[in-house]
């Protein structure tokens, strides 16, 4: 059975984390890891550059060309119970907040990633610690806490110091 993660963050990613996130993306694709992320300039596209196995979901916010539609009615219900102001988010925030549900509880929302791993500017791992600055990536973070997935947030010096532990 494969191993999945979540490799997402913000378009703003300083680019020496984004050099970072390539090389945990390489290395733990070269472990068996599969990378699940979003497709997005900026944290997604640096996770997607280091993938060597080709194993890879990347979720768009497109849901008549790669979800089925009562999964994708599923996520939106998920994403609606994780944004604090759903009702003010245009129909194309929504299909992105809904992408972040696939991207932490996968294709079937029942094969949740192992953890998530991520750059925000104020660090959150957990729904209580998301703010304004945490950007569409709070979704994640917050489903990821009501399912119990752990993130870490590369914004977090002993975070990065664990994960160069771990993997260098």
């Amino acid at each position: 059975m494969a191993m999945f993660y979540a490799g997402i963050g913000s378009r703003k990613t300083p680019d020496h984390v984004l050099v970072g996130m390539s090389e945990a993306a390489r290395k733990l694709s070269d472990t068996g890891w599969c990378l699940r992320s979003g497709g997005a300039k900026g944290a997604d596209s640096a996770f997607q550059s280091g993938v060597i196995n080709d194993c890879m979901e990347i979720y768009r916010p497109s849901p008549e060309q790669q979800y089925d539609a009562e999964l994708w009615n599923q996520a939106i219900e998920i994403a609606a119970k994780s944004h604090p102001v759903w009702r003010a988010c245009s129909d194309y925030a929504k299909a992105l907040h809904a992408r972040n549900v696939f991207q932490v509880l996968g294709a079937d929302l029942n094969t949740p990633s192992r953890f998530i791993m991520c750059w925000t500017p104020d660090g959150a791992e957990l729904w209580k610690d998301t703010t304004r600055a945490t950007g569409g990536t709070g979704t994640a973070i917050r489903i990821a806490d009501m399912y119990g997935v752990p993130v870490f947030n590369l914004a977090n010096e002993p975070v990065v110091n664990r994960i160069n532990h771990w993997l260098f």
